[in-house]
């Protein structure tokens, strides 16, 4: 048995974009999206119902079409990011960081010695893998989220971190911290976030954020190479132009 690539850090370590999806909080409905072609599925455990005795389950749905589960945390604590991994998670999510301590915590708590210092456990992504301990750090994603404008400040030390993959730019919280709650549109924010991204990729990191279909292409376009999107727009929407064909629709003759 070979450890499980993880499809996100392969895409985004050579130039490529990772496509992501939110809003799954069950197995089938994962397996039911796999033939779609996204890289990754975001599991909701800082707001959604995601806890560890789903994970198994969970992470399993994404192994078998080769999509990387990314578990967003509701903590930066370090039993916490390492029993998220002994469960089946390919990659971490860590909210409000905001110092260079806080992302070092996350590197510490998600990677082996000598790196971290993670506790050392087989994940179930590494049964039946020989040598997993020595290349489980080289397959684990660790994602910093940037969503408060004291993180903006010490942006510069953050960037500093090691093996963190991505800058994840999150707009809501941003803008609420900013006094724009609500708000995602007001110049101040938009600038924020577009500078913030900006400086994540002149440092030679990965800058990620939250898409939508609308600014999806200027964000690709600005060097954005994590880009998560939520399915509930897309249900919504869908459902809403059923609808509108239904009753306003014009039938063929």
């Amino acid at each position: 048995m070979e450890i499980r690539p993880n499809r996100i850090k392969q895409k985004i370590a050579v130039g490529e974009i990772a496509y992501v999806a939110s809003g799954f909080t069950h197995p089938d409905d994962i397996d039911a999206f796999g033939p779609v072609g996204f890289d990754g599925i975001w599991l909701e455990g800082e707001h959604g119902p995601v806890d560890a005795g789903e994970l198994g389950n969970l992470t399993r749905s994404c192994d078998i079409w080769g999509m990387t589960s990314v578990v967003r945390v509701n903590r930066n604590d370090r039993g916490l990011i390492y029993r998220t991994l002994d469960r089946g998670a390919q990659g971490i999510v860590v909210p409000h960081v905001n110092t260079k301590e806080e992302a070092q915590n996350l590197v510490e708590s998600g990677k082996f010695a000598p790196v971290g210092r993670r506790g050392m456990f087989t994940s179930r992504q590494g049964y039946g893998v020989s040598n997993y301990f020595d290349l489980a750090n080289n397959e684990t994603l660790l994602i910093v989220l940037i969503e408060d404008i004291t993180a903006v400040g010490n942006l510069d030390q953050i960037l500093m971190v090691d093996h963190i993959d991505v800058f994840f730019v999150a707009p809501s919280d941003l803008a609420t911290s900013m006094g724009h709650i609500g708000n995602l549109q007001h110049p101040e924010v938009q600038n924020t976030i577009d500078t913030t991204l900006a400086r994540i990729q002149d440092a030679g990191r990965i800058p990620g954020t939250l898409a939508n279909n609308e600014n999806v292409a200027r964000y690709t376009e600005a060097g954005v190479r994590f880009l998560l999107t939520g399915i509930g727009p897309w249900l919504t929407a869908g459902a809403g132009q059923f609808k509108d064909r239904a009753e306003n629709g014009v039938r063929p003759k």
